[in-house]
């Protein structure tokens, strides 16, 4: 190795190590508050449906804000809109706790979901910009940073970090923004500003709907099924009386989304854009969603971590598609699209979810939307045109 081929390998080592904690913080605020909602269910006296509300006013909020989030881009460029979405998510969750305040809560959830929103189509520009010859590769490692930011705080927030603040849901959304904040400081201070090659007013921002339609029910689909089952299983298995549960079926359904991205990391190539996965995948989800009203405490947590793994492998397989099919500068503005439709079907699981329970005063029911959700990922996927690897023009 020569030493001129050695900062570059740093380079894109350094590149690769910021793109998946980057990925870690579009879902670390957002899942720490599964652990913690019979704590705010308890304390602020909130309904099923407000739950679900809560659990789904981030997802909402990736939608409403795709397409600025996609002008942002156009205007500042992936990396200082990062570093601003990056900074709103810290300040935002942070504050979600002041109170304790119903109002204040879900004012700073929504802020917060802005700020995601504004992140998410910086990465796979980002990825288009850094590594344009290895876009499935680093996609699946910015996916698995997501991933493995959704784990974290269901593995830990319970057994940890509740107990070093003092058992405060309150203070545990500070603690989640710490890393956020050194995130945002990395990606300011360590990467360079790099100037457009084409003038802001030459990039375009606004989807094409049809080409995004297909992607955004993938998308949606599978958020569907992940955000209501993380939303409704603590309650659902508190009602049942197994509270014990809560944190390893938690764990186990994001955990379990561990295995499926080191599994697409390894076969990147071969199983990006396979329709075949799209297929099997939401079939396996649908018994596994099925078989979390099993009696049996080793069933349901099994069950979690199978929903886990199909999901994991849904995203990952999704968020990779706009680089496969568009032109390097054309991919912020179809992701955005994607993620448009894809959370605001995924914003309307978990209340419709909490909507069932309260009617039917089932818990079982709460299910019944985020198992349709794997009908809408099947239907999507029979539908969907996708192109072989490498075939979309790059510049």
């Amino acid at each position: 190795m020569t030493d001129a081929t050695r900062p570059a390998i740093r380079s894109a080592g350094f590149h690769l190590a910021l793109l998946w904690l980057i990925g870690v913080q579009l879902r670390l605020t957002v899942l720490a508050v599964p652990p913690v909602l019979p704590l705010i269910h308890r304390d602020l006296a909130l309904s099923e449906k407000a739950v679900g509300v809560l659990s789904a006013l981030p997802i909402l909020l990736l939608a409403l804000a795709a397409l600025p989030g996609s002008l942002m881009v156009a205007r500042l460029g992936a990396r200082r809109g990062c570093i601003l979405g990056l900074l709103l998510v810290a300040s935002a969750s942070a504050a979600r706790g002041i109170g304790p305040s119903a109002p204040m809560l879900y004012g700073m959830t929504l802020a917060m979901g802005i700020g995601v929103a504004l992140m998410q189509p910086t990465l796979p520009t980002l990825v288009s910009e850094w590594f344009a010859d290895r876009v499935a590769f680093a996609t699946a490692i910015y996916a698995n940073g997501l991933l493995i930011g959704e784990a974290i705080p269901a593995a830990i927030t319970i057994s940890w970090v509740l107990p070093l603040v003092g058992g405060s849901w309150e203070w545990s959304f500070a603690f989640w923004s710490i890393p956020v904040v050194v995130t945002a400081l990395l990606l300011a201070t360590a990467t360079p500003h790099v100037p457009r090659a084409l003038a802001a007013a030459e990039y375009r921002w606004w989807p094409d709907w049809r080409r995004a339609l297909p992607l955004g029910l993938l998308l949606g689909g599978t958020g569907g099924l992940y955000f209501s089952t993380n939303t409704f299983i603590p309650d659902y298995l508190h009602a049942i009386g197994q509270p014990w549960l809560v944190g390893p079926c938690l764990t186990a359904i994001n955990a379990g989304q561990l295995p499926a991205s080191f599994l697409v990391l390894a076969f990147s190539r071969q199983l990006n854009g396979k329709r075949i996965v799209f297929i099997v995948s939401p079939l396996l989800a649908f018994l596994g969603t099925a078989a979390l009203l099993m009696p049996y405490p080793a069933v349901i947590v099994a069950s979690a971590g199978l929903v886990g793994s199909c999901c994991g492998i849904q995203i990952i397989l999704s968020l990779a598609l706009p680089p496969l099919l568009a032109d390097v500068d054309d991919v912020h503005h179809l992701s955005a699209g994607m993620f448009a439709i894809g959370y605001f079907v995924s914003f309307l699981v978990p209340p419709l979810g909490g909507a069932i329970w309260d009617v039917t005063q089932i818990p079982a029911t709460s299910f019944i939307a985020g198992a349709l959700s794997t009908v809408l990922v099947l239907g999507a996927a029979l539908t969907l045109r996708i192109a072989p690897a490498g075939s979309a023009p790059r510049r």
